[in-house]
């Protein structure tokens, strides 16, 4: 059994998760732009060491990419959290991230640093070396003079040229770096949060409006079974009361036929044309017991029109108000007719009779709950289709005229 959302407008919105593919796309898609971008430049500064430079750069690129995918699960913990603290999370968080992938990225090009010394020297006729202090060290030769205090050793002077303070201010550059590519991911992932958010708030509201249209179709539809049991009963009780036994009998046998039918499906759902005519043609037989002699009907339906969707029982408050004011009021033979045919678009569904017109409404009709008619086919199409559905209704100089537009919709015969 389908049964209605509840709403609970208190209850705060749960936070959007990003798919998994999602965010590691996103990190994935960072430092690939990094790695490319960082390429490029060694390519047009002329770097002599760009083939085993790529390869350690890229090693570097993943080494980054499985830190960043550790700092995930910290900013997933704020996800539907204030703006201003999920902002304060990925500057906090992003600081041990990027120290862990400068750390990574000095490892990773320890062994080739000696080889951009060397290579650095022999374009300056020098040799530059690092001791085992960490000290970079510059040897000069005999001829070289300068300001700086020198060491001799042999045949060369060898001055302190780098300290470890330096190495210190390397790692910071290489810190600050990865710290600003980190806080773009984080950007990118807090935009992309914010859409799932937004996304899943107005597939919320939707389903909100979906189940109060659905409620009040229910409600509207429901409106139409009492009204035509009441009047069905009322047929029932005069056969029963003149002792037409028979007839009161075979007006008990077609009514279950009908109910049978009309309550066994979704009071939400759409019926085809011919189903809905099926059913009043039922109706119609129901009443053509109590009105052997004056109720006569005609069916105007093509059979390429027979498919199109209509609500269900769209057409009973119609027909029931042609019997009641224009059969029942009139001694003569009143013939009810339904025709449909397709006008622009739209499906023009007709329901008519040749009676003596629009009767004066019963005063006690609203206040009895019985008086829905009109205005309930109204609401009906109003809730359904919104302003591309309309009702024409008035007399005609034989009789009364209601004209149904709405969208056509093609549909099958159901089981």
């Amino acid at each position: 059994m389908n049964r209605p959302l509840a709403f609970r407008p208190d209850r705060p919105e749960p936070p959007a998760h990003l798919p998994v593919r999602l965010v590691v796309a996103s990190i994935a898609g960072i430092w690939l732009c990094y790695f490319l971008l960082a390429t490029l430049r060694a390519a047009v500064v002329g770097f002599d060491f760009s083939l085993p430079m790529l390869s350690r750069r890229f090693l570097v690129a993943l080494a980054a990419m499985a830190v960043t995918l550790l700092l995930w699960p910290l900013l997933r913990l704020f996800d539907g959290k204030p703006l201003l603290a999920r902002v304060a999370a990925v500057l906090l968080a992003a600081l041990p991230a990027s120290m862990a992938i400068a750390v990574i990225n000095q490892w990773v090009f320890a062994d080739i640093e000696s080889e951009v010394f060397a290579k650095i020297g022999e374009k300056q006729g020098i040799s530059i070396r690092r001791d085992e202090a960490g000290n970079v060290l510059v040897d000069v030769p005999d001829d070289v003079t300068g300001d700086q205090p020198m060491a001799r050793i042999g045949s060369v002077s060898i001055t302190d040229v780098l300290r470890d303070d330096n190495r210190l201010r390397q790692m910071s550059d290489l810190a600050l770096g990865r710290y600003f590519v980190l806080l773009a991911w984080a950007a990118l992932y807090l935009a992309l949060a914010n859409a799932a958010q937004t996304r899943m708030a107005e597939r919320r509201e939707g389903e909100y409006r979906r189940a109060a249209k659905a409620a009040e179709l229910r409600s509207l539809r429901y409106q139409v079974n009492p009204h035509f049991l009441f009047n069905t009963l009322n047929s029932l009780s005069a056969l029963v009361m003149t002792g037409r036994n028979d007839s009161a009998e075979r007006m008990i046998q077609t009514l279950s036929t009908f109910y049978r039918r009309s309550l066994s499906d979704d009071p939400t759902a759409d019926h085809t044309l011919g189903e809905e005519i099926a059913l009043q043609q039922l109706y119609l037989e129901i009443e053509t017991v109590r009105f052997p002699d004056r109720l006569l009907t005609r069916f105007d339906v093509p059979e390429d029109m027979s498919g199109a969707m209509v609500p269900g029982m769209i057409l009973q408050p119609l027909v029931e108000n042609s019997v009641k004011y224009a059969v029942a009021a009139t001694s003569r033979p009143v013939t009810i007719s339904i025709s449909a045919q397709a006008v622009g678009g739209l499906l023009e569904i007709v329901v008519a009779d040749d009676g003596p017109g629009s009767p004066a409404p019963r005063p006690d009709a609203k206040a009895n709950g019985f008086g829905i008619g009109l205005s309930n086919v109204r609401d009906r199409l109003a809730a359904r289709f919104g302003e591309e559905a309309s009702v024409a209704s008035g007399a005609q100089p034989h009789g009364f005229r209601t004209v149904i537009r709405l969208p056509l919709q093609a549909g099958g015969a159901r089981d």
